[in-house]
């Protein structure tokens, strides 16, 4: 049996595979050069700017617009804190806000991390 003879489109999908290959090739040995890609946003942004500050708040200085922003407290148990505050004096410690009506040991757990009494208690938890 003679050789078949290799036609002209069998050339050129040879030639075009090769080429193909030697392409891959070329980006193969690209990628193991090292070259690396670095990536820059376009400007630095403040922890700040995306997220709250979650530092405990100070019963004894709250004003009632910053605890109504406690989680549970809204503007009226904000107010009633307010005024326990002036009539009793500042805090002595986190739990006498069970002495406001409308706060349960249950809104009371959800505030725990959040509020401290004056700085005798921020020196405890610190």
């Amino acid at each position: 049996m003679a050789p078949e003879k290799i036609t002209k489109a069998e050339w050129l999908l040879l030639g075009l595979t090769a080429v193909f290959l030697s392409g891959l090739l070329v980006v193969s040995s690209r990628d193991r050069s090292g070259t690396a890609v670095s990536v820059e946003t376009e400007r630095t942004v403040a922890q700040e700017e995306f997220l709250p500050d979650l530092s405990p708040l100070d019963l004894n200085t709250a004003t009632a617009p910053e605890l109504a922003e406690l989680p549970g407290i809204g503007e009226e148990l904000a107010r009633r804190i307010v005024a326990y505050r002036e009539e009793n004096g500042p805090f002595a410690a986190v739990e006498e806000l069970l002495e406001i009506s409308g706060i349960g040991q249950g809104k009371l757990d959800g505030l725990t991390d959040r509020v401290i009494a004056g700085t005798a208690e921020k020196e405890r938890t610190a």
